[in-house]
């Protein structure tokens, strides 16, 4: 029988591993954890539905990590040249060395991939040739990707162990061994239920962050983003809430997308071949390449940072030489020059596949300002930021590396994707210090993180979890925004006005605002100080005492106010970051003012955070930098 709105049902669950979330990396980490472990009892925990769960959930037009001839070491270069010098070069490389048996399954499994004439029925793994976009990048038919990798995890663990709109709110330490994971507890958004799970391991991977920054799309477009909305921070807040060790924080992506419906644009750079200019028709990163040489060694990469295309093109914003424009007319008509009618209407038509494949909207967009792609050029404008850790981004958790590398010791503690907190892995956004996995990557690295759960499961097959905390308790402070909306609503006429508590959505416009205004957001050009971060950290802490009077009127605004405390959590660990490194690094997603420079010397370093369990206190921290793989920058040496 469930219990009334104010007093949910409480739901026990025991299981030996427990996979938090349902996008790219889960479902790898649930097929990977059942081949290695038949008989163990596997849970998957999904706020969503695990067939349009994560990042690919729209679909997708391109699998945008797929190495092919190309060697791991190549690709360790790739990410870390695009992110600036900073990554974990045995993340990446393990990463590297597996992604392309995932793509070689998800073929198996039944996703198109467009090949090269010739090879069109042999498949990768036998030699096909795909049809590429870009050097890592190969074309695919995705609108049912998601779909077709669901499938095999919900295969693999059977349905009667996969719990959906369930959102897992709290991660639970054991009672009795000093930090190590004994479960979580959640809350289902369509029933008055609080799930307590109790597990040996856990994997976390609830994807990124979105709507901690105030984004561009306001009034009729309000709530569209670039990374999926959904996406609240919890991998973030909830390993460092119970003390896991994070990593790079101060990163964020910013990218460069079709105005207003915030649209891919790599396909057309890689496919289409197309280019970007200012309003005056000029190539804006030739034309400011001498501006990039301030950011050294890393201008001179095989390809631009995406950061520093960036840079150059808000110095013609701000110069006054914009609207940014993507000229498709241009490059549709260059390669129409070699095709006949058919296969010209043939390019029409996956032109505006690109976006019906993943991002819908922006075809709405298309469509409803009359723009043929063919003869109409694009806005294009830098977003929000989005702190993530398998795209162009590299802010995450602090995790074991493979052992068998030649990398630091403090790199690996015994299990890969092992986080600083005993039994808790963690896999694509959630993996810090590494980036450019995509949706591939994150599979393989789910893989990667079930295969080494199972290790760990072995091993510690004895431990009996015992919660720590009193569950009621615990249950009565996820409830408290029922409370607040159950014993205040009466005492004024609109109940959406009340000076009682505060409505999720507008504590987080609160938190939209500030994290825009002092953490270097889009109204400010993303530029901030050390002035600005103390302010915003003020704020930001008031702001969190007030959380807690958040209301629920329903159980989707549960979920709203539960998401909104996430992403407090992650916000708060972006700007002490930011603030802690003291040089912009990031060009164009971030300028620390008052630290106009990259600073080599002193910050070619990890920087880590930890909150103390007991106290609640952040500390942020160095961690000295290591290349396991020899960089070449133009040619020449580096390392």
């Amino acid at each position: 029988m469930s219990g009334t709105f104010g007093n949910p049902e409480i739901v026990d669950v025991t299981t030996d591993i427990l996979i938090i979330g349902g996008g790219m990396a889960a479902c790898g980490c649930a097929y990977e954890a059942r081949r290695w472990a038949p008989d163990a009892k596997i849970t998957l925990v999904d706020k969503a539905a695990l067939d349009r769960s994560g990042a690919v959930a729209m679909g997708l037009s391109a699998i945008n990590t797929y190495l092919g001839e190309q060697k791991p070491e190549d690709y360790v270069r790739m990410v870390s040249a695009d992110l600036m010098g900073i990554t974990r070069d045995d993340l990446v490389y393990d990463v590297g060395r597996h992604v392309d048996d995932s793509v070689h399954l998800f073929e198996e499994w039944g996703l198109p991939i467009w090949k090269d004439k010739g090879s069109e029925d042999v498949l990768l793994k036998d030699g096909g040739k795909p049809v590429r976009s870009g050097r890592w990048q190969i074309m695919i038919n995705g609108e049912g990707y998601k779909t077709i990798v669901a499938e095999a995890a919900k295969k693999a663990l059977g349905i009667e162990n996969i719990i959906e709109r369930c959102f897992i709110v709290k991660l639970l330490l054991d009672e009795k061994e000093p930090n190590r994971i004994a479960g979580a507890v959640g809350l289902s958004v369509r029933e008055h239920k609080l799930y307590v799970f109790k597990a040996n391991t856990v994997l976390l991977v609830a994807g990124g962050a979105v709507n901690c920054f105030r984004p561009r799309s306001t009034g009729e477009g309000n709530g569209r983003t670039w990374y999926p909305v959904w996406n609240a921070g919890s991998t973030y807040a909830m390993a460092a809430e119970v003390g896991a060790e994070l990593t790079m924080m101060e990163n964020r992506f910013v990218p460069a997308r079709f105005k207003d419906g915030y649209g891919p644009v790599g396909a057309w750079f890689l496919l289409f071949k197309s280019q970007a200019l200012n309003g005056f028709g000029e190539n804006y990163v030739t034309k400011n390449a001498h501006m990039l040489a301030d950011f050294a060694p890393y201008d001179k990469a095989a390809v631009v940072p995406t950061c520093l295309r960036n840079h150059a093109m808000l110095h013609e914003m701000k110069e006054g030489r914009g609207p940014i424009m993507m000229d498709t007319p241009t490059a549709m008509k260059k390669l129409a020059e070699t095709m006949t009618p058919k296969e010209i209407k043939h390019l029409e038509a996956e032109a505006w596949e690109d976006f019906l494949d993943m991002c819908i909207g922006q075809a709405g967009v298309w469509a409803g300002m009359n723009i043929r792609p063919e003869v109409t050029a694009s806005e294009l404008m830098p977003t929000e930021p989005y702190l993530l850790g398998s795209h162009s981004g590299c802010c995450g958790i602090w995790v074991s590396g493979p052992e068998d590398l030649n990398s630091p010791a403090n790199w690996k503690w015994g299990y890969n994707r092992m986080t600083t907190v005993k039994g808790l892995f963690t896999a694509g956004d959630g993996v810090g210090a590494s980036g450019h996995k995509f949706s591939s990557g994150s599979h393989a690295e789910g893989r990667i993180a079930g295969k080494n759960m199972v290790r760990f499961l072995r091993d510690n097959k004895g431990f009996a979890p015992a919660l720590k905390g009193d569950i009621k308790a615990i249950a009565e402070e996820i409830y408290t925004p029922v409370r607040n909306y159950m014993e205040h609503k009466d005492k004024t006429t609109a109940e959406d006005v009340n000076p009682n508590y505060i409505l999720p959505r507008m504590l987080q416009m609160r938190l939209q605002k500030l994290m825009d205004e002092y953490v270097a957001g889009v109204s400010t050009y993303y530029n901030t100080n050390a002035k600005l971060l103390a302010q915003g950290l003020h704020l930001l802490t008031m702001l969190k005492e007030d959380s807690k009077l958040m209301r629920a009127k329903d159980l989707h605004e549960l979920m709203r106010a539960w998401e909104n405390y996430h992403r407090i959590i992650t916000a708060e660990a972006h700007l002490r970051h930011i603030q802690f490194r003291e040089e912009t690094r990031y060009p164009g997603f971030f300028y620390r003012a008052d630290f106009p420079k990259l600073d080599e010397a002193n910050w070619k370093c990890f920087v880590n955070s930890k909150i103390d369990v007991a106290t609640g206190e952040w500390t942020c921290f160095k961690v000295p930098h290591k290349d396991l793989v020899e960089k070449h920058y133009s040619g020449q040496a580096k390392h």
